[in-house]
């Protein structure tokens, strides 16, 4: 058989744009940060009930996923992806992927193509990125009150080889649970907990920051430049 899992695919057009798989993304930087939150406060975030958060001893995985897309088929734009690792209900333990429960962009395609394509929960918000001082600052506003900043060394990267990530990203997409299969490099910088600055503000998304137990430390982190992803066309999931 054939496999024509990489043959080009088209989704369709949105405002005149063809939206062909797989979407290669050539070049965007990104920091991911992972924290040990409370099971039950990170179910509660997570909407429907399709997907559970993987959780031992009462502790789910929140990720936090900070990115700057450089060269992207839907623009060039920030994004930040607040989620945890889950499956959908009765699966396995052995299947592992993510939920992102909120995803903020800055730019309105990417916001329009997330939300029709993938089902993804993104949002148009006032986003920065900042390079000073040997740091890096990644910061949401809403109303020109702050919600969220995420700050860290820009660190230089442990190797030259990139580990490449096979996952799934689950959302809802017109009410029923989906999977988008993806690969995405990851930064080999490896970022110091202590070093990694996460401050809240107000409002509904930092409200629930503050119920999973931040701001804290993560428990680990990375960062990279000039990173590649690969996004597949989804397919609903049962």
């Amino acid at each position: 058989m054939t496999d024509t899992t990489d043959a080009p695919t088209v989704w369709g057009e949105i405002d005149g744009q063809t939206i062909t798989f797989p979407m290669e993304v050539t070049d965007f930087d990104a920091a991911t940060l992972v924290f040990s939150v409370p099971a039950d406060a990170a179910r509660a975030l997570l909407p429907g009930d399709a997907f559970d958060v993987v959780a031992a001893d009462g502790v789910a995985q929140f990720v936090v996923a900070l990115c700057d897309y450089h060269q992207n088929p839907w623009g060039d734009y920030l994004e930040i992806n607040l989620g945890f690792l889950a499956r959908p209900v009765g699966a396995g333990d052995d299947v592992v992927g993510s939920f992102v429960y909120r995803m903020p962009v800055d730019q309105a395609f990417t916001c329009q193509a997330g939300n029709e394509v993938m089902g993804f929960p993104k949002t148009v918000e006032d986003l920065a990125v900042a390079h000073a001082d040997g740091r890096v600052t990644f910061s949401w506003h809403a109303g020109g009150e702050l919600v969220l900043s995420v700050s860290f060394p820009d660190v230089a990267p442990a190797t030259d080889e990139v580990a490449r990530v096979e996952t799934g990203s689950y959302s809802y997409l017109h009410g029923v649970p989906h999977e988008t299969p993806l690969a995405m490099d990851m930064g080999s910088g490896l970022l110091d907990p202590s070093e990694v600055e996460v401050v809240l503000g107000s409002g509904p998304a930092a409200d629930e920051l503050r119920s999973l137990g931040l701001p804290k430390a993560p428990d680990f982190g990375t960062w990279g430049t000039g990173l590649t992803a690969t996004f597949q066309l989804g397919h609903p999931l049962g």
